[in-house]
Parts: C-alpha cells; sequence; structure tokens
C-alpha cells in the first residue's frame, strides 16, 4: 500500500488522490496526517507538506491551493518539465511542480468558475483557458503528468517494492487499471433533412431555398441526405464498434432546436430501433436550459421512445454547459454520466484529460456522483470553427487516435448524421470516416 501524508487532509486532496491513484494507476493507497506513523512506515510513502520529513520518502512539496476553501484568482506560471508545460512549480522536491494541486486545477476546471467573457453562445469561451492561451489544450496533459510521476515516484521507491504492488503499472503499455479504448459517439440535432418536418416546414424551407433534392426526397424518389443509420450500423458491425447515441427530442421547435418533434412515429421507430442495438443517451435542448421541469419531460420523451426505465446518459446540445449550473441540473434530473466535456468552437481536451472522471463541486466542495468523459474532436468544430476540409479533419482525428492511445485514454469522437449522410457541403466526410475507422481497427 502507498502512504500519503499531508499536515491535514481536505476534500480537494482526497478527490484528487482517489483520481490518479485508485482510478488511473490502481494503486491501494491511505492519506495520513500522523508523521510519526509516516516515519515508521516501510512501503512507498509520499510526503505533500512543506518539509521533508525522512530520506527514503518521495516529497512534494505542497501548493496551497487544495487546503484552501475558497475559489480565488491564481497565480499560474508555466514552464517546461520532462518536456511537459507544468505549473505550481516547486524547490527541492522529488518532482518539479505540484502534480497534484495542478491536476485539480485542471480537472475540477477551477478558471471556469472565475469572471470571464463568454462566446457568442453564452458559453465559456476556449480563448480563456489556460490549455488554450499556454498552447496544451491539444494534448491530455493530465495523462502525461501521470505518466513522468509514476516513473519517477518507481525510481525514488524502495527497491522492489513497487514491482510487490500486483496493481501498480505506472506506465501505460503495462497499465492494468487505465488501458486504451475508442469511443465513437453521435449527436442526432436534425434526423432528417427534409422527410417527416411537416408540410409547413417543408413549404417555407423551399421558398427559401428552392431545391430539386428537396422534392425528390419528398416524391420518394431519392434518400434523405441526412438519412445515414443504416450505412453506420453496417460500419459498426464490420468493425464491432459500440457507439452512444444521443438524441434531441425537444418538444417544440426554436432557433437553435430544429429537431423532428418527438410525437412523430418516425422519431419513435429511429429511436426504438438504435437503443435496441447501442446506447442511447438524451441530448438536451437548448430550451432545457431554462429549467429542470424541460429537461425531466425530454428525459421522459426519450425514456417512453426508446423503452429504457431510466435514461441516465446524456450531452448538451450546443455544448451549453455553465459550471456548476448545469451539472447540478443533470445530478437532480437523474444523469449518472456527461459527454459534455469539450469544446463547441474547437477541437481539444478542456480539462486536459483523455480518462473519465467524477465531477467535483467546487462551489460545494464535494466530488459528486455525475461521471464525465471528455470528448476531444467533433466534426463541426473542424467543419465550421476550424474551417477544415474532410482531408484536414483525418489529420486531426489521426493527432487526436494517437495521443490518446499513447496516454491509454478513452477517444472520444462526436460526429452527427447530417456529416455522414449524402448532403453536398459535406462531401467526402462519409469517405473520411469510413477511412479512419478502418485505419485504426485494424
Amino acid at each position: 500500500m502507498l502512504l500519503i501524508y499531508s499536515h491535514t487532509s481536505s476534500a480537494r486532496l482526497q478527490y484528487i488522490c482517489s483520481f490518479i491513484f485508485e482510478e488511473q494507476m490502481g494503486i491501494e493507497y491511505k492519506l495520513t496526517i500522523d508523521s510519526e506513523a509516516f516515519k515508521n512506515y516501510a512501503g512507498v510513502k509520499i510526503n505533500y507538506s512543506d518539509a521533508r520529513i525522512t530520506a527514503d520518502e518521495f516529497y512534494i512539496q505542497n501548493h496551497s491551493l487544495l487546503f484552501e476553501s475558497d475559489i480565488r484568482e491564481q497565480v499560474i506560471n508555466c514552464f517546461i518539465a520532462n518536456g511537459h508545460k507544468a505549473f505550481f512549480k516547486t524547490s527541492g522536491s522529488d518532482f518539479p511542480f505540484d502534480t497534484f494541486a495542478a491536476s485539480f486545477y485542471l480537472l475540477s476546471r477551477y478558471e471556469e468558475y472565475l469572471p470571464h467573457k463568454k462566446d457568442t453562445y453564452d458559453r465559456y469561451a476556449h480563448e480563456n483557458s489556460l490549455a488554450y492561451k499556454e498552447g496544451f489544450l491539444h494534448f491530455p496533459l493530465i495523462n502525461l503528468w501521470m505518466i513522468d510521476f509514476a516513473e519517477k515516484l518507481k525510481e525514488k521507491s524502495p527497491a522492489g517494492s513497487l514491482h510487490s504492488m500486483t496493481n501498480f503499472q505506472p506506465h501505460p503499455e503495462r497499465s492494468r487499471r487505465a488501458t486504451f479504448s475508442f469511443k465513437p459517439t453521435y449527436d442526432i440535432d436534425i434526423a432528417y433533412s427534409y422527410k417527416h418536418k411537416g408540410l409547413l416546414r417543408n413549404a417555407g424551407g423551399f421558398l427559401r431555398s428552392p431545391s430539386l433534392e428537396r422534392m425528390k426526397v419528398l416524391a420518394g424518389s431519392q434518400e434523405d441526405p441526412f438519412d445515414c443509420y443504416d450505412w453506420l450500423n453496417n460500419l459498426h458491425k464490420k468493425y464491432n464498434l459500440t457507439p452512444v447515441y444521443f438524441f434531441l427530442v425537444a418538444e417544440k421547435n426554436g432557433e437553435f432546436d430544429k429537431n423532428i418533434l418527438p410525437h412523430k412515429d418516425v422519431m419513435w421507430q429511429l429511436v426504438k430501433k438504435h437503443a435496441s442495438l447501442y446506447e442511447v443517451g438524451i441530448h438536451p435542448s437548448w430550451q432545457s436550459n431554462e429549467g429542470l421541469f424541460v429537461l425531466k419531460k425530454e428525459l421522459e420523451w426519450l425514456a417512453e421512445m426508446s423503452g429504457i426505465k431510466h435514461v441516465t446518459v446524456s450531452r448538451q446540445h450546443y455544448i451549453k454547459l455553465a459550471l456548476p449550473q448545469t451539472y447540478r441540473t443533470l445530478i437532480e434530473a437523474g444523469i449518472m454520466d456527461d459527454d459534455s466535456m469539450g469544446y463547441g468552437s474547437i477541437n481539444g481536451f478542456r480539462a486536459s484529460v483523455a480518462s473519465s472522471f467524477y465531477w467535483y463541486d467546487l462551489e460545494k466542495e464535494t466530488k459528486t456522483t455525475l461521471r464525465i468523459h471528455p470528448f476531444c474532436f467533433m466534426d463541426a468544430n473542424c467543419y465550421y470553427e476550424q474551417k477544415q476540409n474532410a482531408e484536414q479533419a483525418f489529420e486531426e482525428l489521426m493527432h487526436y487516435y494517437t495521443v490518446c492511445k499513447n496516454v491509454n485514454g478513452t477517444f472520444v469522437t462526436i460526429f452527427h448524421n447530417h456529416f455522414l449522410g449524402t448532403a453536398k457541403e459535406f462531401e467526402g466526410w462519409s469517405e473520411m470516416y469510413e477511412r479512419f475507422i478502418a485505419q485504426v481497427q485494424q
């Protein structure tokens, strides 16, 4: 067992130690504030305080962050350590920075609780983030830190002591707890481009933009350009994939909610079919941000349509995520797993991690039951925000796949059905996606 000493304990310290050692490294550990017991302990031990205690310990000079009880602007100066960006530099320690405090700062999304500018959709703007400003947004920095930290701890520990721990596998290629996985996900914002929208919506659409394609689809002589469901299903079967589908089921349409309404039979059939094959989750509408009642109603709709007794998985439509309010609402609605941790304006690691984690409510100073599954790639970011073509998006996909695999993380992608159909503006995207799947699933 690993023994960790600190002059005092805190909910923040307990949370980050649980994430690093228990969840990611698979190490049994114990926190203690008893310095004498720490001195006499013969096994692997970490001293997380402001002064050394013994010669055989692994010492980390602690930053104050994990022992504070408020939220304040932090002084952060980045530097390079072990080839990666780092902050909360230490002196006289066995590791060049306080990886516990730095990891907590990024994982808790501490900076999103501080005053900041919003983007055009009233979301936390990625330009505010430390990761963007310091150029590490495109890397899972916390995972990289953990690999470096584990190797240093192994070097410093008593000979053979870490090898005797059957669960301690610090290098990602040998880790028993952290193993690489690829999780393809799909947001179904608008199930069909023309079909099943009703006479008024189609008439209005035709008047705004006359289209022969619309007429052919409605006449039944051409497939709807957003209908890629059978194609995707065949792709999943061929490559043995287990995707997650998120359905937008707003009861009424609005500026940002343009889904096929949930009372229509075609939506029932679509959701029911996918729920019988894959995991499905709620894609809370833009309107659901108005209050818990709207979200609960949408969850009821999806539960009935899918046959799932309790829908517990979600991803925010437009990645409309505001901390801590959004996550508190999701918890109150019964959501257990959320896939919204990423930006709707740029690809990258919003929480600087490629692993799932429990959300820490920084205002309430408590670890919650909500499991966060971060994504790092979304097709809409490539196309609308980063102005990439399909080939450029492929290169970015491969980058994120590679960095996630190198740290034994989970690579979560988001694609929309309208990108993978036959719509002319997204020509080449379905071929690019299939090429990517074929390459990484070999």
